[in-house]
C-alpha cells in the first residue's frame, strides 16, 4: 500500500514523561509505524514535569502565537518540539502557561482531580487541530489514545468537518485503563456548545460528565476503536457492543515492537474502508 500519513494525538510519551504501559504504546507505536515508510505527526501536552532543557525542546514560532477561545476567554497556544534524535522521530508539545505548566498531569498536591481538567482536554484537542491546520498536512488517520485526547473525534466531525484536510479522514479511539471516578466541571456541556458543536452531538454531556461521557462520545465519532488495556470500564465494554465498527484489542506482549505490524495492518484494512457517515 502507499505510504500513509498518521497523526498520533497522546496524552504523555516515554522519555519525556516516566515509563509505564500508556508512555511506552505511545512512544514505540509512531516509531514503529515510521519506520515502516509511513509519514507521522505526533503530539503531546508540555506538561511542567517535563525538562525542557534535558530534552531539548524549543518553541516553533512560526506555529505558536495562536489563540483558543474557551467560553469567553482567549487561551494562548504555544508549540514545541523536540526529537528523539536516536531514531529520527519528531515529537510536537501543546503548551499553555494556563494549563500545562504545573507540575502534574491531572492531580494536585492532595491528590485532587484539577476542576479545569475540562477545559485542559478541550485546550488540547483545539490546540492539536490547529497547529495540523497550520501545518497544512493532511492525515489519513488519527490515532487518538487516552481520554485526554477524546475531544479530538468529535471537533473533526462536526466543527471541522468540511475542511478539506480532514474530509477523507479515518479516526482510531485508543481505550486505556486511565479512568478516574472524578466528574467534569459542571459546565463542561457549556463550554463544548460554545465551541459549535451541535448540542444534539453532546447527549452524553447530559448531566454529570466523567470518563465514560467523554469516551462515549469519542467512539461515537470514530471509524475504530482500539481496546488497548484488558481492564477498560465496564460500561464502555458494553457501549462498544452497540456499534459494528472495526474493534481491535492490543496485543498482550512485552516487546512494543511485536505489536507494530498489527497496527499497520490495521490502519490499511480501516484504509480500504469508506469514513463513517455523520
Amino acid at each position: 500500500m502507499s505510504r500513509k500519513r498518521i497523526l498520533y494525538i497522546t496524552p504523555a510519551i516515554f522519555p519525556y514523561l516516566q515509563e509505564d504501559y500508556i508512555t511506552s504504546i505511545c512512544r514505540f507505536l509512531p516509531q514503529g509505524i515510521q519506520e515502516r515508510d509511513n509519514e507521522i505527526r505526533t503530539f503531546m501536552p508540555k506538561y511542567g514535569l517535563i525538562n525542557e532543557r534535558k530534552h531539548m525542546l524549543h518553541e516553533v514560532i512560526r506555529l505558536s502565537g495562536q489563540n483558543i477561545i474557551i467560553e469567553d476567554n482567549d487561551f494562548p497556544l504555544i508549540i514545541k518540539v523536540a526529537s528523539l534524535q536516536a531514531v529520527r522521530m519528531q515529537v510536537y508539545f501543546i503548551d499553555s502557561e494556563d494549563f500545562f505548566r504545573r507540575k502534574a498531569l491531572y492531580l494536585d498536591e492532595e491528590e485532587t482531580f484539577f476542576d479545569d481538567n475540562d477545559s485542559r482536554a478541550l485546550f488540547y484537542a483545539k490546540g492539536v487541530i490547529e497547529t495540523v491546520r497550520k501545518l497544512g498536512w493532511n492525515p489519513d488517520i488519527i490515532h487518538c489514545h487516552g481520554w485526554l485526547s477524546a475531544l479530538v473525534p468529535v471537533f473533526i466531525r462536526t466543527v471541522y468537518k468540511d475542511n478539506p484536510l480532514f474530509q477523507d479522514v479515518r479516526i482510531i479511539t485508543s481505550i486505556y485503563n486511565d479512568h478516574f471516578q472524578d466528574k467534569f466541571s459542571p459546565n463542561f456541556l457549556k463550554k463544548l456548545k460554545i465551541t459549535g458543536i451541535p448540542r444534539e452531538c453532546l447527549t452524553h454531556f447530559k448531566g454529570a460528565a466523567g470518563y465514560d461521557t467523554i469516551l462515549k462520545t469519542a467512539i461515537d465519532f470514530s471509524d475504530a476503536t482500539v481496546v488497548a488495556h484488558p481492564n477498560i470500564t465496564p460500561s464502555l465494554k458494553k457501549y462498544l457492543k452497540k456499534y459494528e465498527l472495526p474493534i481491535i484489542t492490543h496485543p498482550e506482549t512485552e516487546d512494543y515492537l511485536e505489536f507494530v505490524d498489527e497496527y499497520n495492518h490495521f490502519y490499511e484494512e480501516l484504509l480500504e474502508i469508506a469514513p463513517r457517515e455523520f
